[in-house]
């Protein structure tokens, strides 16, 4: 077959059939309805044997728009005599032989659960997406229905951390191109799904203590590791009554959002000693504190344990 592409003065004088628009538009419009689950389900039972789509609903098959109507309507839904429940899909359906996206209903068999799908390739048959699952009773009067919506969806925009989108849609996904972070709307905030990984030594200068071993930290998969090193105490003493900042500090992007986190030291001697690692809203953001602790002297050793903790 010859080389041919569409719309085109060399190709049906840049007319395009059906056929042919479905396959330009599927590739790049996502098959579902408009909109999230937060919103009211397009299907619900009606009286009797019969669903009800709800109006002004929207929606995108394999690049052809659909919409309920400014009013709801009914669907029928045969009855079940057969002596066993039977499981039905409301349906959205492209008819390839009409080229025409309906609701309709995909009548399963009794006692054989939810029936499969229908997505015929082009340029013939049907292709179908769900709506909502239906329960049909043996003997039923009414139909129990289970929201099923498959939603199209949103593509991932590039943006920077300071400047995201300003209207975002719940399930709006950016790529951060100064952070490397994909990152999601949840409907109240940003939230961080992908970050790249990152090692890098945390220590901070401070006169009343040596770093014998440095202090690093790992960030993984949201997850981050603080392998904090050994301290020497330089001058000065403190009282086991007094808190003693320790030569670290966590970079802003990697405290936790919200809660300080504790961990165990071993000081000089067999003292044990409990240290702070202070959040991103505590009162000494990403400072490490022991905040528990026996009196420490000139040429005493802190060996606090390691710590991980979760970032959004």
């Amino acid at each position: 077959m010859a080389q041919d592409s569409w719309p085109s003065p060399a190709h049906n004088s840049r007319a395009v059939t059906d056929s042919e628009y479905e396959v330009l538009s599927a590739p790049f419009t996502g098959d579902g309805v408009a909109g999230d689950p937060t919103q009211d389900p397009v299907v619900s039972a009606a009286a009797g044997l019969a669903v009800t789509v709800r109006a002004n609903v929207t929606a995108s098959l394999r690049g052809f728009s659909w919409t309920s109507g400014p009013s709801a309507f009914t669907l029928p839904v045969a009855a079940n005599t057969s002596g066993k429940e039977r499981k039905d899909w409301v349906v959205l359906r492209l008819d390839r032989s009409a080229w025409t996206v309906r609701a309709a209903i995909r009548q399963g068999t009794p006692g054989s659960g939810l029936p499969a799908l229908v997505q015929d390739p082009p340029s013939s048959g049907v292709y179908e997406i769900t709506l909502a699952q239906v329960t049909v009773p043996n003997n039923a009067t009414s139909v129990t229905v289970t929201r099923n919506e498959l939603y199209a969806g949103v593509a991932v925009r590039p943006s920077t951390s300071a400047r995201p989108n300003t209207k975002p849609r719940r399930g709006d996904l950016e790529y951060q191109t100064d952070t490397g972070k994909f990152v999601f709307w949840t409907g109240s905030g940003w939230s961080t799904i992908y970050a790249p990984p990152a090692e890098m030594t945390v220590n901070v200068s401070l006169v009343s203590w040596t770093v014998s071993v440095d202090s690093w930290l790992e960030y993984r998969n949201g997850v981050v590791t603080l392998r904090l090193g050994t301290f020497l105490r330089a001058s000065g003493s403190s009282t086991g009554g007094d808190d003693t900042r320790l030569p670290v500090l966590i970079p802003e992007a990697y405290r936790h959002p919200t809660r300080n986190v504790y961990g165990i030291a071993y000081q000089t001697g067999t003292s044990p000693a409990r240290f702070t690692v202070y959040s991103k809203i505590g009162e000494r953001p990403g400072q490490v504190w022991l905040t528990q602790h026996s009196a420490i002297r000139p040429d005493d050793y802190v060996m606090p344990e390691t710590l991980t903790w979760t970032i959004g």
